[in-house]
């Protein structure tokens, strides 16, 4: 853990390089290439081989794919309370994401000419549900629960075996629940790749989504233009902006909430003018710790991965969070609201103090698929609009384009396209 104290005029190098973090790590990147490289050239061969080197199950293809028994197995596995919570969740996941759905619309926008925008769902979308060091079940809801409110008519989900080269029955529960047509038991970098190329087996998708490990966004960096991508979302990261008159045991719980991820390369940065609060923070922070069960990630990132940053101000402390662009800010303040607009970058934002981070990973509503490694100031959280096409509408009359033909013209002349220029002048002359 580490304190450091911000200069407003000039960041220390220290502050700099955590503003610039990569979202994928160079050696991973280049580890990642080859897996990718293999999958495309090799198919159900590769990912075979994958799958035994990463998740230790020997995989054939005919086997890549969950059956309806074992849906049925999982269902009996999962208690009434279980169900009852997973069905919450799916709940609110759905309302948000159907209000969230874009629409079509079409007006007259000057005489004779129409515009306008259709929004349609892609026909098939691929989620990838992280279960390596933890089984995500509230991932299942917060992607196939989406891309089902938008449309999609067929949801793949990739999600990594277990030992006994199952899924988690909970996870599968949810997933089922949520809307999958069809469920993979493959999971890392390689089924990112399966998913963009397809193999002989598996169909390629029009776009993946969904979070992951660094292995995982990297994959999706590396194949995007092959099939969408909804962002790159590696590990995770959370910010909290307290001004230290609230709940100290509070903010602890909080900063750890994120630090138990599993991958050692989670960020969890408490920044406050107040540096008696900070110094608090810190030893509850490590009395907490003592009491969790994930004792192997949580000391990784509290070694390395935790920063408490002692600012001159709240205004100062939201400038820095636009700087460094969280995966997940809260706000603890008496005016949260005031700050957050201040705050220039955030994949999404928690205020006060009684609205902790995992309420948007588990049942507020809103996906916490968000973007990591900076990519806040450029990618947005997974919305139903991820899943669907967007196609402008253009209608003119005779007497609008004639109206417009000489400007077409000397643009066409301008830039030398005389197929152009006679497309539009063809219309005068007829």
């Amino acid at each position: 853990m580490k304190t450091i104290l911000l200069n407003d005029k000039n960041y220390n190098s220290e502050l700099q390089t955590l503003c610039k973090r990569p979202a994928c790590p160079a050696h991973i990147e280049a580890a990642v290439a080859e897996i990718v490289q293999q999958v495309k050239e090799r198919g159900d061969a590769a990912v075979c081989e994958f799958v035994k080197r990463f998740d230790n199950v020997d995989m054939t293809p005919d086997r890549y794919l969950v059956t309806p028994e074992e849906i049925a197995e999982a269902k009996k596995l999962v208690t009434a309370s279980q169900k009852q919570a997973i069905k919450l969740a799916l709940k609110n996941i759905r309302t948000f994401a159907k209000m969230t759905i874009p629409k079509s619309w079409k007006k007259q926008v000057r005489p004779g000419v129409t515009l306008g925008e259709m929004y349609q769902p892609m026909e098939r979308a691929a989620c990838y549900i992280p279960g390596g060091t933890a089984p995500l079940v509230s991932t299942a809801v917060h992607t196939v629960g989406i891309a089902k409110a938008a449309g999609v008519k067929s949801v793949v989900a990739m999600t990594p075996p277990m030992k006994n080269g199952k899924v988690n029955p909970c996870t599968l529960y949810a997933l089922d629940l949520a809307g999958a047509t069809e469920i993979y038991k493959l999971g890392g970098a390689y089924a990112v790749a399966a998913l963009a190329f397809g193999t002989e087996t598996i169909q390629k998708a029009e776009i993946i989504a969904g979070p992951g490990n660094a292995y995982v966004a990297a994959a999706k960096k590396l194949i995007y233009g092959q099939s969408a991508v909804d962002m790159v979302a590696g590990p995770s990261e959370i910010m909290i902006l307290a001004d230290g008159k609230g709940n100290i045991s509070f903010t602890a719980a909080d900063v750890l909430s994120q630090a138990e991820h599993g991958s050692g390369l989670e960020h969890a940065v408490l920044v406050s003018p107040d540096k008696k609060f900070l110094t608090d923070v810190e030893k509850e922070i490590y009395r907490q710790a003592e009491s969790l069960t994930r004792q192997g990630p949580l000391r990784k990132v509290l070694e390395n991965g935790v920063f408490l940053i002692q600012v001159k101000d709240m205004k100062a402390a939201a400038g820095f969070a636009g700087d460094y662009a969280p995966e997940h800010l809260e706000i603890h303040c008496e005016n949260p609201e005031a700050i957050a607009k201040q705050v220039r970058s955030a994949g999404a934002i928690f205020l006060g103090q009684w609205t902790p981070e995992p309420v948007g990973d588990f049942t507020a509503g809103p996906s916490h698929v968000l973007p990591t490694g900076g990519t806040a100031k450029y990618f947005h959280g997974l919305t139903s609009m991820d899943f669907m096409r967007r196609s402008s509408i253009v209608k003119y009359t005779e007497a609008a384009i004639l109206k417009e033909v000489s400007a077409m013209e000397r643009i066409a002349d301008m830039e030398g396209l005389d197929a152009h220029k006679r497309s539009a002048s063809i219309r005068r002359t007829k």
